[in-house]
């Protein structure tokens, strides 16, 4: 079967049908949450820190939910209106931009304290036109570039993608690298044809104390626990019904609220002695 970005532009590929197909696939819910905590991993962000997110081509919100789950406030950008219509059905809390990302994105700079992607890069790399602005380099430079400057110093991007060859993966790379990212590629398993996992890890800045980061190694056969170690202990933190048990304390929403308004989002509450208070129950 070929793959779905030869068959149709993602806008044109996932329409209503294809998106609601694509959400309720309970392996596609598995594989995304799967490779998104992977992601997490790989960013390395301080535990217990609020952060803000950008969740590349992030579709119906998979992705988000993950992000949702984890204290992390977002924001997602996807090309295809279809997907963005099934997230807004599906409530997430991350705010949604419909964009093309080949042609770069238009935010400010720093507003980001990191972002992920998930099976979205390899669309790039096909030109829907003969136009010069729809070759795949021209794209893919103005897609790092203009994430190079979204985000904060230091921070990570980790992007998640299928390559169909070496020289893909070459040319991904060295766009990046002249857009002035650091970092480089990172491989799950190998020596499987079906668990292998591509992640690109870029870096931006230093990690502080004037030491460069170091590239996250990948996991290999015996490592595998690894991989679903951050899902196995937020499992944990779930209670018999099945929810998530609330780690939201005080001091952790006073500091998201506080982030809220730096990046001036309108209708933060005001802080107050109830803040983070729990509710009794009602009868």
């Amino acid at each position: 079967m070929s793959r779905p970005e030869l068959q149709a532009p993602p806008e044109i590929y996932y329409g209503d049908a294809e998106a609601k197909k694509y959400t309720t696939n309970t392996r596609n819910q598995q594989i995304q949450a799967d490779m998104t905590y992977r992601a997490l991993e790989l960013l390395n962000l301080p535990p217990d820190q609020p952060a803000f997110l950008l969740d590349i081509g992030c579709g119906s919100g998979l992705s988000g939910a993950i992000l949702d789950e984890e204290g992390y406030g977002w924001a997602g950008v996807d090309i295809a209106p279809s997907m963005l219509e099934v997230a807004l059905e599906r409530e997430v809390e991350g705010d949604l931009f419909l964009q093309d990302i080949g042609q770069g994105f238009g935010f400010r700079p720093g507003s980001f304290d990191g972002a992920i992607s998930i099976s979205v890069l390899q669309w790039l790399l096909n030109a829907e036109t003969s136009h010069p602005t729809s070759s795949p380099p021209h794209r893919l430079n103005r897609f790092f570039t203009t994430l190079y400057s979204a985000l904060r110093n230091p921070s990570r991007a980790v992007l998640q993608f299928y390559p169909s060859s070496d020289d893909q993966i070459q040319l991904i790379t060295s766009i990046a690298q002249k857009a002035g990212f650091g970092g480089g590629i990172v491989v799950d398993y190998p020596n499987s044809k079906k668990a292998k996992k591509v992640f690109l890890c870029l870096f931006v800045g230093g990690g502080g104390g004037g030491q460069q980061q170091q590239l996250p190694r990948g996991l290999e056969v015996e490592d595998e626990r690894v991989s679903f170690e951050r899902r196995r202990e937020t499992e944990k933190k779930r209670d018999r019904s099945g929810k998530r048990k609330s780690l939201k304390d005080r001091d952790w929403i006073l500091k998201k609220k506080e982030l809220y308004r730096q990046r001036g989002k309108e209708g933060v509450p005001r802080d107050s002695r109830y803040t983070g208070r729990k509710r009794k129950p009602t009868f």
